[in-house]
């Protein structure tokens, strides 16, 4: 009878996501992997095959989290926007320094060399931009947009600006990543929010 397992599969991909923030793609090997996750390398090949067919499985894993993690903002929080800062926030949790988010984006290389890798990172982003897409239709039914806001169009605004501004951090970033990433989304979202009414006067008023 086969033992059964301490480790489990979400505990290695945890483990996975920390090693591809401290060393990278390249650098996480599944011995480094390993040592994270507190198995053996041996371990990983027997229960994933390779490290690439490790990394499938993280990046397949990470796009199916998608919509998980916006339902859980989305019920934390009242605000629709409010909702949509935490979950961006989220999004970027894992590169809260340059050289973190160095190695994400050298992930990024293999998401755009590798077709297998390509597919899933097309995945996740849909996912991303839908549920960006549902929040700001919250938001519109709560009032805290404008009534008649594309809702999708905004979403693609939105998600376009957070993605530009990973890149453009860690070159011309000032403050904090999680600050410079609200305030972006926020620069997009103000021409949207419902204007403050104005108080009109008549003639015979005081």
């Amino acid at each position: 009878m086969a033992r059964p397992r301490t480790v489990s599969d979400e505990d290695v991909l945890a483990a996975t996501a920390r090693a591809l923030h401290r060393h990278g793609p390249a650098a996480a090997t599944l011995r480094t992997v390993a040592a994270e996750a507190g198995v053996t390398a041996g371990a990983l090949v027997r229960r994933f095959g390779s490290k690439r067919d490790l990394l499938l499985v993280f990046a397949s894993r990470a796009a199916d989290g998608v919509p998980g993690a916006f339902a859980a903002a989305r019920a934390a929080h009242p605000s629709p926007l409010a909702a949509l800062h935490v979950v961006l926030a989220e999004q970027v949790a894992d590169t809260d320094d340059r050289d973190a988010l160095v190695h994400g984006l050298r992930f990024l290389l293999l998401d755009v060399t590798d077709e297998e890798f390509r597919a899933r990172a097309a995945a996740h982003a849909g996912r991303v931009r839908e549920g960006v897409a549902g929040l700001l239709a919250d938001a519109v039914r709560a009032r805290e947009l404008r009534a008649g806001t594309a809702a999708a169009d905004l979403a693609r605004t939105v998600h376009l600006t957070a993605n530009g501004l990973l890149v453009l951090w860690p070159i011309t970033g000032g403050g904090p990543l999680r600050e410079e990433l609200r305030a972006a989304v926020d620069a997009v979202l103000d021409p949207h929010r419902p204007r403050p009414r104005t108080r009109t006067t008549t003639g015979g008023d005081p």
